[in-house]
């Protein structure tokens, strides 16, 4: 039995899905000793025709595409949307990051073990699914493989899975119901969760005490100064399942300018996923507003400055890492949008509302009166809390496991934890 004192996260390079394994990897003090892997798809052109595909499948055909079109990309129209080719920026980072390859961390993982004991491996996406079972596989005495998010399939790939409650949702009669019995078979999950998958409310993140500090401390300068109550506005994008444009748009428009007089000042932040249909209504309305700032997305970003300094938090539906983060401040957080939500994001939205951590955003509300006596510093009654319930039971599990082939099972009951 020996203690676990360092960690590979591997990304997706999506921040909702990195932010997730880093923030476990913080929560058991390892942050010090990670290292951030990727597993990359080709991007640009008409490589974005197939996200569908198995990425080791796409990697492949991607270097098929660069040789026959070379790094120009072709560039094709489907739906009228045309395909434009990756941004300088982001070629000119992507050479820097370490690609994630199953058989070399393996190797590292089992010629450095004696030495610096077993490798946490922390894994969220589907893209990376693959690679980070394929390590478990190739070095099942060496490491300990944390999988966010459901894998879908074969969980016995992993030795600790972790997930919103809400993706089981279509284990529940009222999703069954709802599913044609002809397909109910290929929906997934498809058993409930077992001994080894932990279920949590919303997303896990790395917003706890010491990033808000941190943050409050970098734009104390901005942000302390604005007349309060400070109202945060984060619009994301419409989903599949949160669908929404410029009528919902209007809506939140309208409520804005209804809560006005009982606000200090509001910023408003949109997301890459952001319609410009959306971003324009509100720009229009607001853009010149001596109460509202609108972030133009060139200047620093200033989400992590907001959830420390704000009052109140006023968020789109769609973003369940938005909501989990807003919610862990322990502020009064307000939904606009959740009505229009299906399927397992309905039953997410409903979960939050009858633990009481989120309001429906009406425009009726008057924000100074909606403050609790919370200071700037959060209460750490709710962080210490989450860490009770998931973190330490973690850590003691992590550095007492016995040494057996196979991916491992744990000796404790069925955890159901509530971590936002």
């Amino acid at each position: 039995m020996r203690p676990i004192r360092r960690a590979i996260v591997i990304g997706n390079g999506m921040a909702g899905a990195e932010n997730q394994c880093i923030g476990l990897v913080r929560a058991l003090g390892l942050s010090h000793r990670q290292t951030l892997y990727r597993v990359t798809r080709p991007r640009g052109g008409i490589n974005e025709c197939f996200s569908w595909l198995p990425v080791s499948l796409h990697q492949n055909l991607g270097l098929v595409i660069k040789r026959i079109c070379g790094d120009s990309q072709l560039q094709i129209t489907i739906n009228r949307k045309k395909l434009l080719p990756l941004p300088a920026e982001i070629k000119a980072v992507l050479p820097d990051i370490i690609e994630a390859d199953a058989k070399k961390i393996a190797t590292m993982a089992c010629q450095t073990f004696e030495r610096d004991g077993p490798l946490l491996v922390v894994a969220s996406g589907r893209d990376t699914i693959s690679v980070a079972s394929s390590i478990k596989w190739l070095a099942p005495e060496n490491v300990f493989l944390v999988q966010i998010q459901h894998p879908r399939s074969h969980l016995n790939r992993f030795d600790l899975v972790i997930t919103p409650r809400h993706d089981y949702y279509p284990l529940t009669p009222q999703a069954q119901e709802q599913i044609p019995w002809f397909l109910r078979r290929w929906i997934t999950p498809r058993e409930p969760p077992d001994r080894h998958v932990v279920l949590t409310v919303g997303a896990l993140h790395k917003v706890d005490s010491i990033a808000l500090n941190n943050a409050a401390s970098t734009w104390h300068d901005e942000l302390a100064p604005l007349p309060k109550p400070l109202l945060v506005v984060n619009i994301g994008g419409p989903t599949s399942h949160c669908r929404y444009g410029a009528d919902l748009a209007k809506q939140l428009t309208t409520s804005l300018q209804d809560v006005l007089s009982s606000c200090g000042s509001i910023r408003i932040s949109f997301s890459r996923r952001t319609p410009r249909k959306v971003s324009d209504i509100l720009m229009t309305k607001f853009s010149k507003h001596p109460k509202v700032y609108i972030w133009n997305g060139k200047d620093p970003n200033p989400h992590m400055g907001h959830l420390a300094w704000a009052d109140v938090f006023v968020i789109t539906a769609d973003s369940v890492s938005m909501l989990s983060e807003a919610c862990s401040t322990g502020k009064p957080v307000y939904v606009i949008g959740a009505e229009r939500c299906t399927w397992k994001f309905s039953d997410f939205h409903k979960s939050l509302q009858e633990r009481g951590v989120v309001r429906p955003f009406t425009g009726n509300e008057n924000v100074s009166a909606s403050l609790l006596s919370l200071s700037l510093v959060i209460d750490e009654k709710f962080p210490k809390e989450c860490f009770r319930q998931y973190v330490i039971p973690c850590c003691l599990f992590l550095n007492s496991r016995k040494r057996k082939k196979g991916p491992s099972k744990l000796s404790v009951p069925k955890p159901v934890f509530v971590l936002l």
